[in-house]
């Protein structure tokens, strides 16, 4: 699995000794019921939870680095930063085994493949749902790639 490399400063709102971070959308339902169904292992130490929306310096850094948190949510675990598919492929083999929601989401996105193939059909849902719930994209005001 490969893993997009940032520099040191990734985040303001994460220090890199943070453990685990986990930057999502707080304003789709989607997401946060994933980030707070999930159980990540003892090994995985500290997990830090950013709203990227509350977020904007930490959203724009990620931005320029070319992640959009539009098409996917960021994990960062020690110098490693993974987007999208391969941040729930991450959170998948960290996660525990135990519960029902955990046991299912190792089973499905454990594997990288089968992760990035279900991964843009999870992004078009989120889109759909804030479209429904009448809420905008998150926005990175004057950023550019």
């Amino acid at each position: 699995m490969t893993s997009k490399s940032v520099d040191n400063q990734v985040s303001p709102g994460a220090p890199k000794d943070a453990g685990v971070t986990i930057i999502y959308d707080g304003d789709c339902p989607m997401c946060r019921s994933y980030v707070t169904w999930l159980r990540l292992r003892q090994s995985a130490g500290p997990v830090q939870l950013l709203d990227a929306r509350q977020q904007p310096a930490l959203t724009a850094d990620l931005y320029r680095q070319g992640l959009d948190l539009d098409k996917g949510f960021v994990v960062r675990n020690a110098d490693q930063v993974y987007h999208g598919a391969q941040a729930l492929n991450v959170l998948a083999l960290m996660s525990s085994r135990s519960g029902l929601f955990n046991r299912f989401n190792y089973r499905i996105f454990r594997s990288p493949r089968l992760t990035a193939l279900l991964y843009p059909v999870l992004v078009t849902g989120r889109r759909l749902l804030l479209k429904l719930l009448g809420r905008k994209p998150i926005e990175v005001d004057s950023v550019s790639h």
